[in-house]
């Protein structure tokens, strides 16, 4: 199995504890009663299904899939679709209850969904694939749907594979419905600023930061740890805005200028040699030298629990930006709230890319179009509105951004579940 594969998958384990544990935390805090704590407890609804589909090879194999609505009290379950060998229904209801924890803090009208099937894509032609994702929509598509459960793309799934869901949902219906899905291809009804939707999202929550802390954006510098999509997507766009980007890091290594990089070069760099190491005019240093760079701004977006109990301390920076999926451990946690170091939480920093998921669904609900520049007025006015909210949640319990974060989210789903009158 590949290896990234393996650490992807690891770290996103990583995440549900994480979160779980921040939970238990401020559940006594909160005052929870057993009925409500009931509610949180467990999921609406959780799918196995096993469906055949006929290799290449001529031979026909069994494949098992997953789809978990845990709460659907906000609205329509929402959450991506992924395809990794070592899928458990366990893991994936933490999922779930995650993105319904996500959508909360954002304030969206969605549930918290998740799904996938125990496979892993590296293993299959383009042609299997395609044969895998369609017999798992048509083994689940009575479960989802515009109003009932709306999946997008994931660990290892694409745009393509949202067309391939889309057009298989449709057959099976036969109705248009393009809302049933989001993240598929702008041709299909999908809206272009989703593939840079967390990384912009995250920057707008960055600015209110940066007011709140008295740091100008002239001068400011920005360390950014990860260079895959949200990490590259982050450091070419705070490079236009004119940020000076010190310093980028990748797998195989990471760089630093002092004076500022040249983000479309490095990009051009690590396509011609697979790395931003080695970028003329820079020194090569480690990932503990960039996370503890003297800069204003240190943002993660790449690995879990890059930032522990070790090098914590050594952190210099006055905010942090949570781009990746628990990049902070528990321990961390701590002595950066001993630092005052403003830290944005990844349930809230990363959340960008949902909102722009509803804005797509919404559309497609509509049949209408979005241009650019509304998607992005409504992607800050929302982002802002939830930094808002969080924030003074925040200075109104003398708490942790995190902390904030996970009571607000679980407060409001627990409000919905009592406006039914299942409390």
């Amino acid at each position: 199995m590949n290896k990234n594969h393996e650490r992807i998958h690891a770290d996103e384990k990583n995440l549900c504890k994480l979160c779980m544990s921040e939970l238990d935390a401020i559940y006594s805090d909160l005052a929870l009663t057993e009925d409500e704590l009931e509610i949180l407890a467990m999921p609406r609804r959780a799918f196995i299904v096993h469906f055949p589909v006929k290799t290449e090879a001529g031979k026909t194999k069994m494949f098992i899939g997953y789809r978990v609505q845990y709460n659907d009290a906000r609205g329509p379950g929402k959450g991506g679709i992924r395809f990794h060998p070592d899928l458990t229904v366990e893991h994936i209801s933490d999922l779930a209850f995650l993105m319904g924890l996500k959508c909360a803090v954002v304030n969206i009208p969605f549930g918290g969904a998740k799904g996938g099937v125990a496979v892993n894509p590296k293993e299959l032609s383009r042609s299997e694939l395609e044969l895998v994702t369609r017999g798992y929509i048509r083994a689940i598509a009575d479960f989802i749907g515009p109003f009932r459960d709306i999946p997008a793309p994931d660990v290892y799934t694409d745009e393509q594979i949202m067309a391939w869901i889309l057009d298989e949902y449709e057959r099976i219906t036969r109705k248009h419905s393009p809302a049933v899905v989001t993240g598929k291809p702008v041709e299909l009804g999908g809206i272009k600023t989703r593939r840079y939707s967390t990384a912009l999202g995250g920057i707008y929550l960055l600015e209110e930061a940066m007011k709140e802390r008295g740091i100008e954006k002239s001068g400011a510098c920005v360390a950014v740890q990860g260079f895959g999509h949200v990490g590259e997507n982050t450091a070419r766009i705070l490079h236009e805005e004119g940020y000076r980007v010190i310093a980028v890091s990748d797998s195989k290594g990471a760089i630093l200028n002092q004076t500022g990089l040249d983000i479309p070069g490095v990009t051009a760099h690590k396509e011609r040699t697979g790395s931003v190491a080695g970028f003329p005019g820079t020194q090569n240093i480690s990932n503990d030298q960039l996370l503890a760079c003297d800069c204003d701004i240190l943002i993660p977006a790449a690995l879990s629990d890059q930032l522990n109990g070790s090098n914590a301390g050594d952190i210099k920076a006055k905010i942090i930006l949570e781009l990746a999926n628990a990049p902070t451990t528990t321990e961390a946690d701590k002595i950066i709230l001993a630092k005052d170091i403003m830290l944005i939480p990844d349930v809230l920093a990363n959340s960008g890319g949902v909102v722009v998921s509803y804005f797509e669904w919404s559309q497609n609900l509509n049949n209408d179009y979005w241009e650019e520049e509304k998607v992005l007025r409504k992607l800050k006015h929302t982002m802002i509105s939830a930094f808002n909210d969080v924030h003074a949640l925040c200075r109104e319990h003398g708490c942790r951004m995190r902390e904030a974060a996970y009571r607000l989210g679980v407060k409001r789903i627990l409000h919905a579940e009592r406006l039914r009158g299942n409390l």
